[in-house]
């Protein structure tokens, strides 16, 4: 049991430490609570129950073809109202001093939670460190901009749950003033919105940043379309007063009428090539924008997978299937002069199908360019303190096919590669056994960082933009 400020919360101690569940940091968000930034939670009078997992965000169900998601989705939408909160597991609520990591999940800003296996903190504790892993508003109630609400509610969360955790981690052992935020994919865009963002300045000292997107941001007007789509499909008004009675079953169920919306405008290409209506909203993109936030004071990991692409064409057999015509469209969708941008790729990758070429093109608009234009960025202003990785390992699922694609970092990260779930033909590493010592050498960089801000490699110059690269060869067109 360890006493809180907001009250007891009981957990479980197993041979890694303890684990608390479902610790709120905000008040529930419910009706038109969902479009309000998050408020404080009362608290408690007895023991909290810190055994079961919370509840999660309202969500669809995701579908990745042939290959089994499971462990990175989770359980998808389990219903209940207090689904703001946070996972601990720590060595022990002893009140030790020990690094803090907090972990924001991935979903395209639509699905997961702190409930997916990937994000067992088993091997965090086990080497000393406290991992927070935090649920937070996802979809319609967490990023659709609508007049009335403020934008990008699911940040508005993070910032709460930061600031639980600065008020809380140490009576779970961890040190408030060594904490590491760090996410995926969606949860890494987010993390680039947190160090342009003024109000996160002293909240963290480091940052990960694992396949996100630098210029994934929407502008205001790509930001309206979506809202208009939303609007209309439900038959009101694009404000939150209109949109608070209306229940999350109807939200999801409106959610086919905003894919592949087109969000071409004239200042700006779609940042996430139409696989989510939804991204933060920010009139400058958060790689140009750090100067506005805590950034140049806080010590940076960043980097991609080097066949991001691969996992949204693989599973479904569309890297087989793209034709030229395919290529082009989506060439067309991320790029202003489609047809240059084709050409470099394939000057870059000669002999390449237009699947290779398409999984080539998606990989840099979604993660590569915008992570490069961040690492940039904060290497400009934060005076080598950041840290530059390519991950390289090509898992052997889909008949060897999946490779080095996106989310296969993490079983490394969180040093559960060996998990039965994860292997097999239509898993997320195949059949095959997890290379040796890889998973010891990724969680091990990623530790020691959190510890002293310096994952084991040489900083990234700007001058000489050199990656780390962790379990694969250099990716074509670069490395060291």
């Amino acid at each position: 049991m360890v006493a809180t400020p907001a009250g007891a919360v009981r957990g479980v101690r197993d041979g890694t430490g303890e684990r608390h569940r479902a610790i709120p940091y905000a008040a529930a968000p419910v009706g038109a609570g969902r479009f309000s930034p998050p408020a404080p939670h009362p608290g408690w009078a007895g023991v909290r129950d810190g055994t079961r997992p919370a509840p999660t965000a309202p969500q669809p169900a995701r579908d990745f073809g042939r290959l089994d998601m499971a462990p990175y989705f989770g359980p998808g939408w389990v219903p209940g109202d207090e689904y703001l909160t946070v996972d601990v597991h720590t060595p022990a609520a002893d009140g030790g001093s020990r690094p803090v990591m907090v972990f924001v999940h991935g979903g395209g800003f639509v699905t997961g939670s702190s409930r997916a296996a990937l994000y067992d903190g088993s091997a965090f504790a086990r080497d000393g460190v406290v991992l927070v892993t935090v649920n937070y508003r996802l979809g319609i109630p967490g990023f659709l901009d609508l007049a009335g609400a403020p934008a990008n509610r699911g940040l508005l969360d993070l910032l709460a749950a930061l600031s639980w955790v600065q008020d809380t981690v140490a009576a779970f052992g961890g040190d408030p003033g060594n904490v590491t935020v760090f996410g995926q994919s969606a949860g890494a865009t987010l993390i680039g919105g947190l160090l342009a963002t003024p109000r996160a300045g002293g909240l963290f000292r480091r940052a990960i940043i694992q396949s996100g997107n630098g210029t994934g941001a929407f502008t205001p007007e790509q930001a309206q379309r979506v809202a208009a789509a939303a609007a209309a499909a439900l038959g009101v008004e694009p404000t939150a007063e209109a949109f608070a009675p209306i229940p999350d079953e109807r939200f999801l169920a409106i959610l086919p009428a905003l894919a592949g919306l087109d969000l071409r405008t004239s200042t700006a290409q779609d940042p996430l090539a139409g696989l989510s209506p939804f991204s933060l909203v920010l009139p400058v993109q958060p790689a140009d924008g750090l100067a506005d936030g805590p950034a140049a004071d806080v010590d940076l990991l960043i980097g991609t997978n080097t066949e991001e692409g691969h996992l949204y064409l693989v599973p479904q057999g569309d890297l087989e299937s793209t034709t030229e015509a395919g290529l082009l469209t989506v060439a067309g969708r991320v790029h202003a002069d489609p047809e240059s941008a084709l050409a470099a790729h394939r000057t870059a990758r000669p002999g390449s199908t237009p699947g290779e070429l398409r999984s080539a093109l998606l990989g840099e608009a979604l993660f590569t360019a915008g992570t490069t234009r961040m690492a940039q960025a904060h290497a400009r202003i934060s005076g080598g303190r950041t840290h530059l990785y390519s991950f390289g390992y090509r898992s052997t699922a889909l008949g060897g096919r999946l490779g080095a694609a996106h989310t296969v970092e993490l079983p490394f990260v969180f040093d559960t590669a060996d998990a039965p779930r994860l292997h097999g033909d239509t898993r997320l590493l195949g059949p095959g056994p997890a290379p040796a010592g890889l998973a010891a050498h990724v969680h091990g960089a990623w530790v020691a960082f959190a510890r002293t801000g310096s994952p084991g490699w040489a900083p990234y110059d700007p001058h000489r933009p050199l990656a780390e690269i962790l379990g694969g060869r250099p990716p074509e067109g670069g490395g060291d």
